[in-house]
């Protein structure tokens, strides 16, 4: 059956489930993010009110089902997560002057860059006081993650050094910047849940792959989806100059010898002007048909599938089933 969470479900009960829990977080992050302060209180839940995949919390609370998941603070670090990416966006949609965020403006379109990095940091203050309510060794991996993502972003704004090998540091941003908050949903859920620590390993390296997929997966559809159904622009890392998989292939193939005079064509296509709509969907065009498009798709499948493998240690079942389903689902997406 096809789930109402973002997560493929075959068992009806465990969706029903998740789905009443899913309810339960996003009535708990509308009151996490409410601010006596009107300006505060109307820029945090910009984002919230946006709707979203949920997908950390949906994570949380998916291998929590390995354990006890009726235990509350399974549904505390399932809004912890979600505050801490909710507030990541509100400072990545700076860092890369992105218009849209889910289909609406973005924070800094709306209030300015000022006001929307102020309020990802509030949403990490009323991440980290949750968080705090859930004992030392919760707020150690919430700061050894925040200081993961923060490291992630900063690799990619700076680049790789002189000599680094550009793929192998793009996967590194993508592991610090993406993967590390999705490992650590899978690894809230599963100890927060009691699951012995055997289990808590398996799901957060589980995490940590499927992390890497799903960005893998997001760099294929910012190039072949269009913005209504993604909610971003298209093509936006390519106009900030943000590298995505595709482009370093691309780069990569441009700089060997014996390189196709299209090849190099098409990268200096992507380092012209493309601050027009129309400069722009020419580069987006020319960069969706090319093999690297492909080659990306399968690094996404194969990341996606090392993560499967990982869950073989668990118990039969629907939750491990769903794992795997999500897994396979993250590089079948188009949004």
């Amino acid at each position: 059956m096809t789930s109402p969470t973002a997560i493929p479900l075959a068992d009806p009960e465990l969706a029903e489930l998740l789905t009443t829990k899913l309810q339960l977080v996003e009535e708990r992050l509308r009151d996490s993010v409410s601010h006596a302060d009107a300006l505060a209180d109307e820029a945090s839940r910009h984002l919230v009110n946006a709707g979203g995949k949920r997908l950390r919390p949906l994570i949380t609370l998916l291998t929590a089902q390995l354990g006890d998941g009726q235990r509350p603070e399974v549904l505390d670090a399932a809004v912890v997560v979600e505050l801490t990416h909710l507030a990541t966006l509100y400072h990545d949609d700076v860092m890369d002057s992105a218009p849209l965020r889910r289909g609406a403006p973005a924070a800094h379109e709306v209030w300015g860059n000022s006001v929307a990095i102020l309020t990802g940091d509030l949403l990490f203050a009323r991440a980290s006081a949750t968080v705090a309510g859930l004992g030392p060794e919760a707020v150690r991996i919430q700061a050894s993650t925040f200081e993961r993502l923060c490291l992630g972003q900063l690799h990619e704004t700076v680049g790789p050094r002189p000599g680094e090998d550009a793929v192998a540091h793009y996967l590194q941003v993508l592991a610090d910047k993406t993967a590390s908050l999705i490992a650590t949903s899978a690894m809230f859920g599963a100890m927060f849940s009691g699951c012995p620590s055997s289990v808590v390993r398996t799901v957060t390296g589980y995490g940590e792959k499927i992390g890497v997929a799903f960005q893998l997966a997001d760099d294929v559809i910012d190039l072949t989806s269009t913005g209504s159904m993604t909610g971003k622009t298209p093509g936006t890392d390519l106009r900030e100059r943000v590298p995505t998989m595709p482009a370093l292939l691309l780069r990569a193939r441009a700089g060997a010898d014996g390189a196709s005079t299209a090849d190099r064509d098409l990268v200096a296509l992507l380092e012209s002007d493309l601050s027009t709509d129309a400069a722009l969907d020419e580069a987006v065009a020319a960069l969706r048909t090319h093999p690297v498009v492909d080659e990306t798709r399968e690094q996404a499948v194969r990341w996606a599938n090392e993560a499967v493998e990982l869950l073989a240690p668990l118990p039969a079942g629907s939750v491990k089933d769903a794992l795997a389903a999500f897994a396979e689902s993250l590089v079948d997406r188009s949004a």
